[in-house]
């Protein structure tokens, strides 16, 4: 069975039941604009039901088993280039073709909206992906996006991983804002669990994981398009 099915033929046949949104609880989405205030980060656990990271996972599945992964470098645009001493995972970006994959979407979109009514920070849209790491996989400390160029405003990871331990690794390591930040949290990717932060002052890594792996990244933009430069959302 591939790594990342689930246990049971069950699951894969019940996904069309999935609502086509899933409304973000209020409550939860005024944390993590309180927390993107004073921290530039906060880590919510239960925030996807487990219905919808099965229904993930198997999306991610079948994309894997097709082949085909965009090969994860470090950068955007002329400035992208491939380092595997940085970051060894494999990539598939999400376009809402699937029923999986267009209730996380609308999920983000919610968030976006009470982000932007929360704290005015004009994001535009939302770009995200499906992040495989092998066992063995790992993402050096980080950040989302240059200091300046705001294209990346607020990131989201969130995890698609059953029954996860300490003994398993992987573990997304946030740093205070700052070179000289220290340590502040040490993030299981348990299903369910998202972790948000300010894209270009909170840095980041993921520590090397001793089974695989599966998260969605994703980042909050805002429109850079000047009238001589169309800014895409990757």
């Amino acid at each position: 069975m591939h790594p990342l099915l689930p246990a049971t033929a069950e699951l894969v046949t019940g996904f069309p039941s999935l609502a086509p949104t899933s409304p973000v609880v209020p409550s939860r989405s005024d944390a993590v604009a309180e927390a993107l205030y004073t921290t530039g980060w906060c880590v919510l656990e239960d925030f996807l039901p487990a219905d919808l990271t099965a229904a993930l996972r198997v999306r991610a599945a079948v994309l894997e088993s097709m082949g085909s992964p965009v090969q994860a470098g470090i950068g955007r645009e002329e400035e992208h280039h491939l380092n595997q001493s940085i970051r060894e995972t494999s990539i598939y970006w999400l376009n809402g073709a699937d029923p999986a994959e267009s209730a996380y979407l609308s999920i983000m979109e919610e968030l976006r909206g009470a982000l932007n009514r929360r704290l005015f920070l004009g994001l535009f849209e939302f770009e995200s992906h499906f992040s495989f790491y092998e066992a063995g996989g790992f993402y050096a400390r980080h950040l989302d996006a240059l200091k300046g160029t705001r294209n990346r405003m607020v990131s989201i990871v969130s995890y698609l991983n059953p029954n996860w331990s300490e003994r398993d690794g992987g573990e997304l390591i946030i740093w205070d804002a700052g070179e000289d930040g220290r340590e502040v949290a040490q993030i299981l990717p348990k299903a369910g669990t998202v972790a948000v932060f300010l894209s270009e002052e909170i840095p980041h890594a993921v520590a090397p994981t001793h089974r695989p792996r599966l998260a969605i990244p994703g980042w909050f933009r805002i429109n850079g398009s000047t009238a001589d430069r169309i800014d895409p959302p990757r």
